[in-house]
């Protein structure tokens, strides 16, 4: 009986600090607990916080959208306003190559025109050339007349004075009196000498072939487009195909160029180079390459 109330004491001492044990985990539990709550409140406040500043944002980025909107619905505008100008300036373009087509017919017809006229001034010219030539060949036939002329009045002076002589008596008509005609014989052989046009023609055909031997012209027409150009200079002043001629421009030399055709009057030639092509003009002198 006094061992059974020993262990009540201690039945109940271990029932106590099975309690406290409880108690004291239970608070441990407990203050876990409040200290979780507590971390968990301050990120539930962070989240509030970032939530906050988040619907900002997204706020700040529906009015950026809006915007945006706004100002993509201004850049369409432009786009088709653009767009419809873009379409004036191609449909403006289009007439402005029609019309510069149109022009470039207008010019090529001028051109075979200009090229007619030329090749009429130029058979103008070979005219006049031929009627120099023919009243050069009448000057000399004139000169030739002169002296004609003056050989007649030697003769006719020398006649009146046989005459003279024979009403005055004073010359006897002897072998020794056709002594005057021997010597006008003689002096009109001298005069035949004199008057000899030979050299002369001679002269003027070596001045002829030294002049045709290093031509000279002028540039009439430049066509660009099919590189080429047309020279003054033809059969006629006899220029061949396969010539090539020296081109001056303002007394410059700038290049050569070949004779591919030649006509009556007028030859074409190309470029025998491509730095020639935009330094030749209309008019520019043009020298035959020995």
């Amino acid at each position: 009986m006094a061992n059974h109330k020993g262990k009540v004491p201690v039945i109940a001492l271990i029932g106590i600090l099975i309690v406290l044990g409880l108690v004291a985990g239970l608070a441990y539990f407990l203050q876990k607990e409040h200290a979780t709550n507590i971390s968990l409140q301050q990120q539930l406040t962070e989240i509030r916080e970032k939530q906050k500043i988040t619907e900002a944002k997204l706020d700040e980025s529906k009015k950026m959208i809006s915007l945006l909107e706004v100002k993509l619905q201004e850049t369409q505008g432009q786009i088709e306003s653009l767009t419809t100008d873009l379409e004036a300036e191609k449909a403006a373009k289009l007439e402005s190559l029609n019309e510069a087509e149109r022009l470039r017919t207008e010019l090529e017809q001028q051109k075979v025109l200009r090229t007619d006229l030329e090749n009429k001034f130029n058979e103008a010219q070979g005219e006049i050339k031929k009627s120099r030539g023919q009243l050069a060949q009448l000057e000399l036939k004139k000169t030739e007349l002169e002296e004609k002329v003056k050989q007649l009045e030697i003769k006719s002076r020398d006649l009146e004075t046989k005459v003279q002589g024979i009403e005055l008596g004073t010359i006897v008509v002897s072998p020794e009196a056709k002594q005057p005609a021997k010597k006008t014989g003689k002096a009109k052989k001298v005069t035949k000498e004199e008057k000899k046009p030979a050299p002369l023609k001679e002269v003027k055909k070596a001045e002829a072939v030294a002049v045709s031997e290093k031509l000279e012209g002028n540039v009439l027409v430049v066509n660009k487009d099919y590189n080429f150009v047309v020279i003054n200079l033809g059969n006629r002043e006899g220029v061949k195909a396969g010539s090539v001629f020296n081109v001056y421009h303002n007394d410059k030399y700038i290049g050569d160029v070949k004779v591919e055709k030649v006509h009556e009057s007028m030859s074409a030639a190309g470029f025998a180079s491509a730095n020639i092509k935009d330094g030749v003009s209309e008019g520019d002198k043009v020298v035959q390459k020995l």
